[in-house]
């Protein structure tokens, strides 16, 4: 096996002595405060496990190299970096690269920098930018531990405590698309959402829940993983025929399920949109392409990135991101599959 593969990180030697990320790097560089035996045996097992701290991102402390850093956190759970009619992801990482450049930066694009194969240089960028953090998300804890500064686009899930990030209003957005879907004649709406432990996922279902109370519905919660895609939408297409008392309209987050979702229950029967109306939570080429083309969100990936970079930067010259909402909230773009 390659010494790469094999290559041990600050998380492992924080798993082993019990104790935080952050703990482990205050008592590794002597900053913090960690009690003396702590600060011995927390050494103690980093020689043991033959762990080099990150060389290079220790010297961005004084230096400045002229790069930041982007992950796309969802590409790390999906089958591929290039997902099939998925274009969100190439439109934000172009805009940030020239966005970057705008304000004197190069751009370096990543996967997960935790996992052990990832190389030290991995680290090697004066800020980071990181696409819909999951819950409790490992990278923030490693750039908490190295103590590099970053940003976020859509919030983890489970911290409260930093307020360096950007995301739209996902609510504003998921009840406009219920009540469009309302006022085109539907009667009973299900949602779709994402097996990712993320912002979107989760303030979505919070608010269509809350919208269902409201209206004295029952809520109807589908979930499928990202990755599974057409095929993922197919399966929520057999549990909406599967229900006796179905509903006539559904909103999901992903393009890819939408689309399958529609194919599967036109081969029922059942038309897109005389029978059934559809939305998705992220326009892509399956959205566009569908017969009927379906109606999506554009997440307007360019203005955010953009925004994300701008924001970014005012942090690294000592001006921190405080109020966490970029006003970007996407284009609504109506189609025939919503529309009676």
């Amino acid at each position: 096996m390659s010494p790469r593969s094999t290559r041990t990180t600050i998380r492992d030697v924080a798993r082993e002595a019990g104790v935080s990320v952050t703990t482990v790097s205050h008592a590794l560089n002597g900053k913090g405060i960690v009690a003396g035996p702590t600060r011995n045996r927390i050494a103690e097992i980093a020689r043991r496990m033959h762990y080099r701290p990150h060389a290079v991102a220790s010297g961005l402390r004084n230096n400045r190299l002229g790069v930041l850093a982007l992950v796309l956190r969802p590409l790390d759970t999906l089958e591929s970096f290039l997902p099939d009619g998925v274009d969100y992801f190439v439109r934000f990482a172009g805009a940030a690269s020239l966005s970057a450049l705008e304000h004197g930066y190069g751009l370096m694009l990543l996967s997960d920098p935790t996992l052990p194969e990832t190389p030290s240089v991995s680290l090697a960028a004066d800020g980071f930018i990181i696409t819909e953090p999951i819950e409790n998300d490992p990278v923030i804890d490693l750039l908490l531990a190295e103590e590099i500064p970053f940003l976020t686009v859509g919030r983890d899930p489970a911290r409260d405590s930093y307020s360096s990030f950007i995301e739209p209003d996902t609510a504003r957005t998921t009840t406009q698309v219920l009540d469009h879907l309302v006022e085109n004649g539907a009667r009973k709406v299900a949602i779709a959402v994402g097996t990712d432990r993320n912002h979107w996922n989760i303030l979505t279902e919070k608010r269509y829940r809350e919208w269902c109370d409201e209206r004295g519905q029952e809520p109807i919660v589908l979930v499928q993983g990202e990755t599974s895609g057409l095929a993922g939408g197919r399966v929520l297409g057999e549990q909406v025929l599967a229900m006796d008392d179905r509903p006539d309209a559904a909103y999901c987050l992903t393009g890819r399920h939408a689309a399958g979702l529609q194919g599967r229950l036109a081969e029922a029967g059942i038309s897109t949109p005389g029978n059934f109306l559809l939305v998705a939570g992220s326009d892509s080429e399956q959205t566009r392409n569908s017969t009927p083309p379906i109606t999506a969100m554009d997440l307007a990936p360019e203005a955010t990135a953009r925004a994300a970079i701008a924001a970014l930067v005012e942090q690294l010259g000592g001006t921190p991101k405080g109020d966490g909402y970029s006003g970007i909230d996407g284009r609504f773009i109506i189609r025939e599959s919503s529309t009676r």
